[in-house]
């Protein structure tokens, strides 16, 4: 077992010192457009949203749970992506329109979210770097799980859907605490199992909560 420690320690701090590596190479050229900057970090945070699905779907089952600390669990949950499991289609295996206009939506913003960034960089210097940063990562966050609609309903073989249709893959599970007094209108914030934020969420929603508390409150001036 400390082996399996050691390795998993070893091959984190390697990762580390590679992502710190070319970090610092990037921001150092200073001749490389801004645009492809932000570019390479939304590629770069996307394939990292991804490669930890698979991880997990290759790796657990669907509905598997495994308790790494007792705050935080990994566990496989395929989400259908709507608020409270909405379907909006027939619930006989018709057309889920709910998640077909949920996976429209989000290109939409997708292309706001790029349309916006492209407007960022015109401005230049007047903009802080710490918006591009909040900018990023919603952007990375929402094609992450766009990815996830487009394709894994046709290539996971734990779902069967066709193109904008696929399911989330989730895997997140932060058990905090037991909230056993919460007041009826936020009940949204625990889980089944009366835990506070008992949800089930992913990397690329992270990366849109943090960006969205940060930009709030970091750099809630710029957008005054």
């Amino acid at each position: 077992m400390n082996k399996i420690y050691f390795v998993i320690f070893a091959y984190s701090k390697l990762c580390f010192v590679l992502t710190k590596h070319i970090i610092l190479t990037i921001m150092g050229l200073k001749n490389i457009p801004m645009g492809y900057k932000l570019a390479f970090w939304t590629i770069l945070l996307v394939v990292i949203d991804q490669v930890v699905k698979m991880l997990v779907h290759f790796n657990l089952e669907v509905g598997e749970k495994i308790e790494v600390f007792s705050w935080f669990n990994l566990c496989y949950v395929e989400n259908n992506g709507f608020a409270f499991g909405m379907q909006l289609g027939s619930a006989d295996g018709g057309m889920d329109w709910g998640k077909l206009i949920l996976s429209l939506f989000r290109i939409a913003m997708i292309g706001l979210i790029i349309y916006g960034l492209r407007r960022l960089i015109q401005r230049g210097a007047e903009v802080p770097k710490g918006v591009f940063v909040g900018a990023v990562l919603i952007l990375a966050g929402a094609i992450g799980n766009m990815v996830d609609s487009m394709f894994y309903g046709f290539m996971l073989d734990t779902q069967d859907a066709g193109f904008l249709m696929g399911k989330v893959v989730d895997m997140i599970h932060l058990p905090l605490f037991k909230w056993e007094s919460c007041p009826s209108w936020l009940d949204f914030l625990v889980g089944g199992d009366g835990y506070f934020f008992g949800a089930v969420f992913n990397v690329a929603d992270a990366y849109i909560s943090v960006a969205v508390v940060y930009l709030l409150i970091f750099q809630y001036k710029f957008f005054k």
